[in-house]
């Protein structure tokens, strides 16, 4: 990527209002989300038809009118998604010069099993090749998810260390690492368990050097403003919330309350859409989506 479109899309994450679309269910979630938009398994006989459905899918949502760089800052893609083109570029130039929208790639390969509360990131040998795929591809950023279960101090320390770990790799290859250790919103300590969170994260930007920004994606607190540290932290890009299996509605609520927060929302942002809609029905239920959630994360 040029210099500049990169200094402009780093201005973007920076400042501008709105929020990040999160389309990057992977192999193991697709199913659950072509269901909920009214696609039933028997619809594909392969994985490869499967990942043909899901992009056209997502392609619905990129190029419908309401979806631009105006409300909506970033998208999250699938790797099998930057391979791929929407209307004739390759998706993360589609959606950059198009639309105005900063592409990011999730790059983690799963959770671990459970063990001190928390799942970890599997290994991700691939991950040094990924990155090399992710520039040749125009990508600004990337996106790893690991699971907090309990509030467990040695966990957490954990998690946030192979986190920044992980970062810190993402960084050298001159992309902007979206952290995200996310916190179970059915966690029966969930704000002891975000306190810890938060106290290990700080320690970690503290440790890393000067000139490497992280984005941190984390699940809207119990709190409210628990993470304002990080929004005017140096070394911390933006600060974007999951809606974590909250409805769009309770999401939204809670973004409200804390300040500086933008969304980052996956399925609370699809919620209602289906494949059987007319396009005007769908395009106008997306844009009112699209405003809901923009007017939470702005404020």
């Amino acid at each position: 990527m040029t210099e500049m479109a990169n200094n402009e899309q780093l201005q973007k994450m920076k400042t501008h209002p709105g929020f990040i679309a999160a389309l990057d269910q992977s192999g193991g979630s697709t199913p659950g989300a072509l269901r909920a938009y009214g696609i039933k398994e028997n619809a594909w006989s392969s994985e490869a038809e499967m990942f043909e459905i899901v992009h056209q899918m997502r392609t619905r949502i990129m190029t419908s009118p309401g979806f631009t760089g105006e409300r909506i800052i970033g998208a999250i893609l699938f790797e099998n998604t930057i391979d791929r083109d929407v209307e004739g570029q390759p998706t993360a130039d589609y959606l950059w010069n198009v639309k105005r929208v900063v592409p990011f790639l999730k790059v983690d390969k799963g959770l671990a099993a459970e063990k001190s509360g928390v799942q970890l990131m599997k290994p991700m040998p691939e991950l040094s090749a990924l990155l090399d795929k992710a520039n040749a591809k125009r990508i600004f950023g990337t996106k790893m998810r690991s699971f907090v279960k309990q509030a467990n101090g040695a966990g957490i320390k954990d998690i946030v260390a192979q986190q920044f770990e992980v970062a810190r790799q993402i960084i050298a290859a001159g992309l902007v690492p979206i952290v995200e250790p996310e916190v179970d919103i059915h966690c029966l300590e969930k704000a002891k368990a975000e306190e810890l969170l938060k106290a290990a994260i700080l320690e970690a930007l503290n440790r890393l050097p000067a000139g490497q920004p992280v984005m941190l994606k984390l699940t809207l607190p119990e709190k409210d403003n628990l993470y304002a540290d990080f929004v005017g932290h140096p070394k911390v890009v933006r600060v974007v919330a999951l809606s974590g299996g909250y409805s769009r509605e309770e999401g939204n609520e809670r973004l409200r309350r804390n300040h500086g927060v933008v969304a980052s929302f996956s399925r609370a942002l699809v919620e209602g859409l289906s494949a059987q809609q007319s396009d005007a029905e769908y395009n106008a239920l997306l844009d009112a989506s699209i405003r809901s959630i923009f007017e939470a994360s702005n404020t």
